[in-house]
Parts: structure tokens; sequence; C-alpha cells
């Protein structure tokens, strides 16, 4: 397909919001966004269904169509009920923040039981830190370090958990057509 000579929008900054078959996002953090290449294909195969547009246009010799901004899929995919385990995640978990400080720069992760001291790497033992918090910790525990935990011990989360942390960090650019979609169960103001 070819673009339209609209020079306002090019096409790879019009990515599809998509949702479930339950008008829900797949995720909010990081936000379902497909590129419009992607919807447009899952348009033609009748997997999903177009909800909004944006007025940027994409042809070929047969067809003209606007590009796709929300789409719901025809089947409902069912989340899996605890995330996988990754530095992403683990952050999200602790919401972007040191658990030692509550700092949100220089974030890597710290095992809460030191390996040396048989740790393991897991949900239950891994926290989000600030390097200077990681490096001050070194390899002792929590008590012995006297730097308490001020989220409490680490869980592992499940996808749902995820999902309620992740509304909190909202992308930095949201199509206008996406509001009604990302944030329809946030309480309103009395």
């Amino acid at each position: 397909m070819a673009l339209h000579p609209d020079r306002t929008r090019h096409p790879d900054s019009c990515p599809a919001l998509v949702l479930n078959a339950d008008y829900t996002p797949l995720s909010y953090y990081p936000l379902s966004l497909w590129p419009w290449q992607t919807a447009v294909k899952a348009m033609f195969l009748e997997r999903v269904d177009v909800i909004d547009h944006y007025e940027r246009r994409v042809h070929s010799p047969s067809c003209d169509i606007k590009l796709p901004s929300v789409i719901a899929l025809r089947q409902y995919v069912k989340p899996n009920q605890y995330p996988a385990f990754t530095r992403f995640n683990l952050f999200l978990r602790d919401k972007f923040s040191c658990v030692y400080c509550g700092s949100g720069k220089e974030l890597t992760f710290d095992h809460v039981v030191p390996r040396r001291q048989g740790g393991r790497t897991s949900w239950e033992n891994v926290a989000t830190a600030c390097a200077p918090c990681n490096l001050r910790k070194g390899g002792r525990t929590p008590a012995e370090a006297n730097m308490p935990l001020l989220t409490g011990e680490p869980i592992r989360p499940t996808s749902w958990q995820l999902q309620e942390h992740g509304k909190g960090f909202p992308p930095g650019h949201l199509h206008e057509s996406w509001h009604d979609y990302l944030y329809w169960d946030v309480e309103l103001e009395a």
C-alpha cells in the first residue's frame, strides 16, 4: 500500500491501540500497541474489529482506507495469571522506585537475601534498588545493613496487579481516540 501525500502525520506514528475482545487494553504498561501495518493486516484477515480511525489514509490500486487507531480482537485472549519474571516487570511491580529510599534514578535490582547467603533470583527475593542503595547494602541482608524495605517483603505479583501499577505510568503520547478505552475504569471526580 502506498501512502497518501498527507505529511501531517507519518504513518509510523499511527499505531493502533489493541483491545481484547472485552474492550480492555491487552496491557497498560507497556501499552498494547501495534504498528499500522500489523493492524491493517489483522483487519483484512478479519481478526479484529476497527473501533476508531486516524485521519491518515493509505491506499493501494484497489482500495483506500483510514488507518485504524483503536482495534479490538475478535477472540478473547486470556491473560496469564502471573507475568514473566523480567527486569521491566520487576521495576513495574516496585513502581519504578528504589525499595530502600524511594528514588527513581539509576535503578537496578537487588537480591534482598544475597546470593552468597543462599538467596535466590526470584520474585520473592529480588527488588528494585537504586545504584547507591545497592552499593551501600552490598552483600548483606536489609537487617544487617540497617536498610528496611519501604514496600515490605517482595512478592510474586499477578498480571492484574502489574496492570493496576501500569495505569499510573501513562505513555508520553495518547491519541484522543484511545482515552475512552484506557481510563474507563478510573474513579470519577465528584
